[in-house]
């Protein structure tokens, strides 16, 4: 069962980011042994699987996801998107070492209606010392409809010492 951090001290220590690798740390919060962030409640959308390489979330973009014209809002794409495809390339990173977000691109093909179930799929693309490049698909959970598809680039560093 996945669980999300609702104040800030329920958020991953620095201690459980660190104490483990990032596969590590991506299967621990999709098992719900690690809160999951704020922001996936949020946003209606969570981790369900974790791979060396590979992330997939699930989300339903609701009313609260909607532009002005009522359509899911292209802010929901990319952040499903550069959620799957940046905990892809976390589970890359070697344990005492984080990463960031360096850029991400998100092409959308087609509208999503409110209250569809998506799947979004981060692939890791290349995993070096210092950069990690994964790719990512968002689809309908039931016909495999593709809604949209990005790329990003994630910056891995060594955490320093406090």
């Amino acid at each position: 069962m996945n669980t999300t951090a609702s104040t800030i001290d329920e958020l991953a220590s620095p201690d459980d980011l660190l104490g483990r690798s990032g596969l590590a740390f991506m299967r621990d919060m999709v098992a719900g042994r690690l809160p999951g962030p704020p922001i996936g409640a949020t946003l209606g959308f969570r981790p369900v699987l974790a791979e060396d390489g590979r992330v997939v979330f699930e989300g339903t973009p609701e009313f609260n996801a909607l532009n002005p014209m009522r359509g899911v809002h292209g802010g929901w794409y990319g952040a499903i998107l550069d959620s799957c495809m940046a905990c892809a390339a976390m589970t890359k990173v070697p344990q005492g070492s984080v990463y960031t977000t360096l850029e991400y691109k998100v092409n959308i093909t087609r509208a999503i209606a409110p209250g569809t179930r998506v799947i979004a799929t981060g692939i890791v693309d290349h995993a070096g010392r210092t950069t990690a490049v994964a790719h990512g698909a968002l689809r309908c959970a039931v016909t495999g409809t593709l809604y949209a598809t990005g790329t990003t680039t994630c910056l891995i560093m060594t955490a320093q010492s406090p």
